[in-house]
């Protein structure tokens, strides 16, 4: 016990007042029920929760643990099955910017008024509070290592140090690769960007996603006596598609089978269908409005699954590392994609729809003390959720400003009644800022449907609806909004989409 407190409490013993005499006792019980509960209140802080927060850009629910056989995904599946697995969780809107804020900030887009690549969240939403802002300003070291907002400086002051992000250009490792970008960067008729994929034999942290993974395991490693959130951001398998040639390997690209419908579906309104420029803008990719063969189309499918082994490792490294320093049993991991991604469904690649394969995402969570470990759950949920389930697991209060819906309760029970609907919008690069010709989809999914409005921002004006029958048509090959035996559900759902995401919630929630 400190010499200057047995000082103090003697000087009390000897004083006459009596009520010092207790005062002394209660100093004394409390100090040598300080030093028998040192170690428990030692222990207690050392057991706040740390945060691995792994983001995965263009993934799409192409893993093994959803139930994709074509694709080796063993890291993700291991989290997968000690986690749980959020079978129909949805993005906010299919492009990357967006996504994240919203999922950063728990808002939906219709709040955040980002609907495109250029803003940052700093500009436009400042004094909202984040996910990492939050947790730093609870006491957490927060690292950011690769693509987490879109723009490295999007939240600065979310982070303990500079964002990391290590990537350059477009992230070719071989001088082939970097010579055609310097050649023919900025010549619409090849091409603004490099080849469309990349083989090399080099090991993994050649990659910028090898350098990422390196860098969150040193600061694991650095801060494993200190609460932190250590957030990762995977770049693959988005566009070029760039893995180690030990990945390409791993697959035989005549077992990959061409998707069932290469076309738009029937009655497709104006707005449904795009152009994938972001594919088209790459080398010798198709041009114009012409499609992509057969044999190109296999080897994307083959490029993708590669990315996604690729992502897989790394992630299997950081979830070996929480085992190497004991930190499992205390760290929360929850690993999402920030939007699907088309290989080819309705002739089209890429994200920058509406359709269902362009919102649903992977979501796994992976939290010590859940009682439904290894479980998946069919309930709706949103990217938006993430945000006030962090705060529930970590034992944080929640920011007011939060809109999405803590999933803790379907880590317990993954059968309980949840969300009627999930929300997302597509806004076309072309509306996106203009509100003259602004025209936003609002797209909803529900148990057995996606319904779609495309509204004129000014008037108010629905310029056209998509309706897909999801128990009979679950690629959504046919809109069948002017069918007439659909007539009662379509009214039902406009009327759905009107109460919006408050409406959406279970009776109760909070």
């Amino acid at each position: 016990m400190d010499k200057k407190y047995i000082a103090y409490i003697r000087l009390n013993w000897f004083l006459p007042n009596p009520s010092s005499i207790w005062l002394s006792i209660w100093v004394i019980a409390g100090l040598v029920g300080m030093g028998c509960n040192h170690e428990l209140i030692k222990e207690t802080k050392e057991k706040k929760k740390n945060v691995v927060f792994i983001a995965v850009d263009d993934m799409r629910t192409q893993l093994g643990c959803y139930g994709k056989t074509s694709v080796k995904s063993p890291n993700i599946d291991k989290l997968a099955a000690n986690g749980m697995v959020f079978k129909r969780a949805y993005c906010q809107q299919a492009i990357c910017s967006p996504s994240r804020i919203s999922l950063l900030t728990g808002m939906y887009c219709e709040t955040t008024k980002i609907y495109g690549l250029v803003n940052r969240k700093k500009d436009k939403l400042a004094d909202i509070p984040s996910i990492p802002k939050h947790f730093r300003d609870n006491g957490y070291e927060t690292i950011s290592s690769g693509k987490i907002y879109h723009h490295g400086d999007d939240d600065p002051v979310a982070w303990s140090i500079p964002a990391f992000r290590p990537m350059e250009g477009s992230g070719y490792v071989t001088e082939e690769g970097k010579a055609i970008v310097s050649l023919w960067s900025g010549n619409s008729n090849t091409g603004t960007k490099g080849p469309v994929t990349e083989a090399a034999d080099v090991a993994d942290n050649v990659y910028s996603d090898g350098k990422t993974t390196d860098f969150a395991i040193e600061q694991i490693r650095r801060l494993k006596d200190k609460p932190f959130f250590v957030a990762l951001g995977l770049r693959k398998p988005h566009l070029p598609f760039t893995a180690p040639k030990k990945y390409w390997d791993m697959y035989n690209p005549d077992d990959f089978k061409l998707v069932d419908n290469p076309y738009p579906p029937e009655n497709a309104t104006e707005f449904t269908m795009n152009n994938f420029g972001e594919l088209r803008n790459y080398w010798q990719m198709p041009k114009g409005k012409e499609p992509v063969d057969d044999e190109l189309a296999r080897h994307l499918i083959h490029g993708y699954h590669a990315c996604v082994s690729f992502i897989d490792a790394q992630v299997g490294r950081v979830l070996d590392e929480l085992e190497t320093l004991g930190l499992k049993e205390n760290t929360i991991v929850v690993l999402w994609g920030d939007h699907g991604w088309k290989l080819g469904e309705h002739g089209s690649w890429c994200k920058h729809t509406a359709f269902e394969i362009d919102a649903k995402v992977p979501l796994i969570i992976f939290d010590p003390d859940m009682k439904a470990k290894g479980r998946t759950t069919e309930a709706l949920t949103e990217l938006v959720d993430i945000y006030p389930t962090l705060c529930d697991l970590a034992g944080l209060d929640k920011p007011a400003h939060l809109e999405g819906l803590s999933v803790t309760p379907l880590m317990n029970n993954p059968d309980l009644d949840w969300k009627s609907a999930a929300f997302s919008i597509w806004v076309q690069k072309k509306f996106r800022y203009d509100e003259d010709i602004q025209v936003i989809g609002y797209t909803m999914k529900t148990d057995n449907y996606r319904y779609t409005e495309w509204r004129h921002t000014k008037s108010g004006e629905v310029r056209g609806r998509e309706l897909y029958d999801h128990i009979k048509d679950p690629d959504e090959n046919v809109n069948v909004i002017d069918d007439l035996a659909y007539a009662d559900i379509a009214i039902k759902l406009d009327a759905k989409m009107d109460e919006g995401w408050k409406g959406a919630r279970p009776k109760g929630s909070q």
